[in-house]
């Protein structure tokens, strides 16, 4: 029987004036976009941490300090890869992500399979095995207005079978 392990992340950031809208790796037209130390790319620190929550190895504060200066501006795809490095190592493999993001704007509907395209082949896993939904805060929420984007996800790895 295969070792399974899940892991559970998330994300915050602010959206801010001339910031660049990154989201799962991919940039969508917008005014507005996520404030944070690397691009802000709220999905893929939300995966980060989920595959190294599964393998109980803390957060990515724990490998990205806030405020390091090799991490400025950083494309969140480099940050996942050397999560993924870490996390995975030859013995894991990820089966299926799900994710959730949170924001009254942009919408996410129309970005909804570049973004799942995106992660599938950054996780190195098929398109079928991901999952993409988009949410409104309601009015109730720090996402409220479009001030702020939270995002989170699910990860299930597999240890790989020996050869």
């Amino acid at each position: 029987m295969p070792a399974l392990r899940i892991g559970l992340g998330h994300d915050l950031h602010r959206l801010e004036s001339g910031r660049p809208f990154v989201l799962g790796g991919v940039k969508i037209p917008h005014e507005r976009g996520p404030l944070g130390h690397s691009d802000g790319d709220a999905l893929l620190h939300a995966v980060a941490d989920a595959l190294l929550g599964a393998r109980g190895l803390g957060d990515i504060g724990t490998f990205f300090p806030p405020g390091e200066a090799l991490t400025a501006g950083m494309d969140s795809r480099k940050l996942l890869e050397e999560v993924k490095c870490r996390a995975l190592g030859k013995d894991w493999r990820v089966l299926n992500v799900d994710t959730v993001i949170v924001t009254d704007e942009p919408q996410i509907g129309p970005h909804r399979e570049a973004i799942a395209q995106s992660l599938a082949q950054l996780l190195e896993i098929d398109p079928s095995c991901v999952g993409v939904k988009a949410k409104s805060s309601e009015g109730v929420t720090p996402e409220s207005g479009g001030a702020a984007l939270s995002a989170s996800a699910v990860v299930l790895l597999e240890m790989r079978e020996e050869s």
